[in-house]
């Protein structure tokens, strides 16, 4: 095939067919060579029996679908039927299974009942307004008559059009015409058959006939807002599909698994989709993104309702690593970065109330995906905050917050302040250049070097980055370390961390 040898590409695949006749390789291979060498209907039936073989292989039921499209393409456009589609013998097919119904049938997770549609021996019809008018299952058209021609356009003329199908008509010079098939399946009475002819010349669609109801997602009923269309053919809003994948990586719908489409996560969002919204409902598109605005204005206060992440301890200017793996965390992580916010809380668990009352935001540096949805979120601590009220929304926690900051001081306090942080520094310093040289390579690995001294320590409102670094790195209980975080003062702060290193080290010594 690589040589676009493709006769003897068909031969080669053919002996492979004889070899492993159970093998859906061997079938695959023999369906594309066909294909390749322009004999679809070979190629069909070999990818049907591929599918027979393997009925979960995606891949070849969309190959399928291209060749068959192909074959009835090649229909409409002439006149005469093809040897492959000729109809049994015994006279004209009594059964007939339109293209859109066959096509409809290959795709995964569609309903395994066909339509099928009887017929008599006929012609196609003159008047083109009575063959645009729907005619029930097993009725035949009244126009019909014995001696007529056995062109499959001439059959398919008489058919009636299924739901949300597209209707072919015939001119007078035999041409084939497209009509624009109305938004939703006509009920007695609303249009007569004259009234659609109309609409079909004049491509345009009467008010009364569209219903915002047909163009609803599933999922979240309400209009669709970013469409993005499965491989399995279903259509959802981008949000709602990403939270249903969250949980699991099947189609809400048909349950096909979307294990190949989450990993490459290529929701692309559906044109055609978008376009009908904005020009036949443009007021509730207008309307649907006026909610979704203030539902993403109301995500992006880090005030009012602040997403918590109930984890570990974080502490300003220390990186935190995590890995996201629950579906309320995935969504949490994600809306995070979609209201451009990048920054979510961080505190450690509590029996009573959820999670603790104090607790460090980070920021979002890096988001890594992996193909089952999991993401390893490489984030930062920003800022300390104490926690006002408790809350959730979608599964995950969330908080009303106030933030911290270090009281600053003046003059003598000042200059007292400054000499015991030079202290606690040195004292720091030495514990730290006193620890085995194993350790000291695993926190230097984590957490890298020890921050320099900073000459003025109250130019954050966090206080010095060295502190943190070593609250991160002593041996400390959870409790402990959120008792010190909580310190409104630096002196404080510079105390508690200095009694700890008195600890360590004597416990160390002994």
């Amino acid at each position: 095939m690589e040589m676009r040898s493709f006769v003897q590409a068909a031969q080669d695949a053919n002996s492979l067919c004889r070899v492993k006749p159970l093998w859906p390789m061997a079938h695959y291979l023999k369906a594309t060579a066909l294909s390749k060498a322009g004999r679809n209907d070979e190629a069909l039936q070999e990818f049907f029996l591929c599918a027979a073989l393997k009925p979960d292989w995606t891949k070849v039921k969309l190959e399928a679908q291209k060749v068959l499209s192909e074959v009835f393409s090649s229909v409409f456009e002439r006149e005469d039927l093809p040897t492959a589609l000729h109809p049994p013998q015994g006279g004209l097919a009594t059964h007939l299974i339109k293209p859109p119904i066959l096509l409809s049938s290959l795709r995964p997770g569609s309903s395994s009942q066909d339509s099928e549609f009887s017929v008599t021996k006929s012609t196609p019809v003159d008047d083109s307004s009575s063959r645009l008018c729907p005619l029930p299952p097993g009725k035949s058209d009244p126009a019909v008559g014995e001696g007529s021609s056995k062109s499959l356009a001439g059959i398919l003329a008489t058919l009636p059009a299924p739901p949300g199908g597209l209707k072919r008509k015939l001119g007078a010079d035999g041409s084939s015409a497209a009509c624009t098939p109305p938004s939703k399946v006509l009920r007695p009475g609303e249009a007569s058959c004259s009234q659609t002819a109309a609409v079909c010349e004049g491509r345009r669609v009467p008010a009364q006939l569209l219903d915002s109801g047909d163009m609803e997602c599933s999922l979240c009923m309400r209009l669709f807002y970013e469409p993005v269309a499965t491989p399995c053919g279903h259509t959802f809003c981008l949000k709602c599909l990403e939270r249903c994948l969250d949980h699991n990586p099947n189609c809400p719908l048909c349950k096909e698994n979307l294990s190949e489409y989450l990993a490459t996560r290529g929701y692309n969002k559906t044109l055609l989709m978008e376009e009908v919204l904005q020009r036949y409902l443009g007021d509730e598109l207008a309307e649907r993104k006026k909610i979704h605005e203030e539902e993403m204005k109301e995500l992006s206060n880090l005030n009012q309702e602040v997403p918590i992440f109930i984890c570990t301890m974080a502490f300003p200017t220390i990186p935190c690593p995590l890995h996201v793996f629950e579906p309320r965390y995935r969504l949490m992580i994600r809306r995070s970065m979609e209201t451009g916010t990048k920054q979510f809380g961080m505190c450690i668990a509590d029996e009573l109330k959820g999670f603790a009352d104090y607790g460090c935001m980070l920021q979002v540096r890096d988001v890594k995906f992996f193909p089952d949805g999991r993401s390893v979120v490489d984030t930062i601590g920003v800022s300390r905050f104490k926690v006002l009220s408790h809350g959730q929304r979608d599964g995950y926690h969330t908080a009303k917050i106030e933030y911290l900051e270090d009281k600053k001081v003046e003059g003598e306090e000042l200059a007292e302040l400054l000499k015991l942080h030079d202290a606690v520094y040195d004292q720091a310093n030495g514990w730290f250049t006193s620890l085995k040289d194993n350790m000291k390579s695993q926190i230097l690995s984590h957490f890298g070097h020890l921050p320099s001294r900073d000459p003025d320590p109250q130019a954050s409102p966090s206080g010095p980055a060295w502190c943190w670094w070593l609250l991160a790195v002593m041996p400390l209980d959870n409790r402990a370390q959120l008792t010190i975080l909580a310190m409104a003062s630096l002196k404080e702060r510079l105390v508690a961390i200095r009694r700890v290193l008195i600890f360590v080290t004597r416990k160390r010594l002994r």
